[in-house]
């Protein structure tokens, strides 16, 4: 650290502040690298101001990945352990086919215990269309390595829900197959 440059006893109001000449001072002198801020109040309280004094660079690396159909920004690396950053919760949000996935499954476990005495029925429950039921319901089938790929949200870009949820195949090879 090179040197502290506090002024107690003025106001972050006031541009004229003995410290705060001294720190722009040794800053267009070269002095100093980076500044570090408690509270950017206390160095002033008029954006305007503050434009003026720093001139700010943020560079964020980011990569771009398709999810879904469509492109998203992902989150960059944590510098320190090179692990992703937490996710936010808009980074999180359930895609299409994970929420399909979920409804089938909500749906067949409704049919199972007896909540629901037919997919006629929860469509009615529910204000959809019978066979939209119905091809949900199919998802439940699909062979697990592509529940799982659903779940990861690693599944093929050309994948639609159409492709799983229209008439699967009983067998878990030819499922595979079709998504070739």
């Amino acid at each position: 650290m090179a040197d502290d440059y506090d002024d107690p006893a003025f106001s972050g109001g006031n541009m004229e502040r003995p410290a705060l000449r001294r720190l722009m001072g040794d800053l267009e002198a070269g002095k100093i690298d980076v500044v570090v801020i408690y509270k950017i109040d206390r160095l002033t309280r008029s954006l305007a101001d503050f434009s003026k004094m720093v001139e700010v660079t943020l560079s964020v690396p980011i990569q771009i990945k398709r999810r879904s159909g469509r492109k998203l920004v992902t989150l960059p690396i944590e510098p320190v352990t090179g692990e992703p950053a937490k996710a936010r919760p808009w980074d999180t949000a359930t895609t299409p086919l994970q929420l399909a996935l979920a409804r089938g499954h909500r749906w067949l476990a409704m049919l199972e215990s007896g909540e629901a005495k037919s997919l006629k029925e929860i469509a009615a429950r529910e204000g959809i269309d019978n066979s939209y039921v119905s091809r949900m319901v199919n998802l439940t089938t699909l062979a697990p390595d592509i529940v799982a790929a659903i779940l990861d949200d690693a599944m093929p870009n050309h994948v639609t829900l159409f492709d799983l949820a229209v008439d699967p195949p009983a067998l878990w090879d030819d499922q595979r197959a079709r998504l070739r």
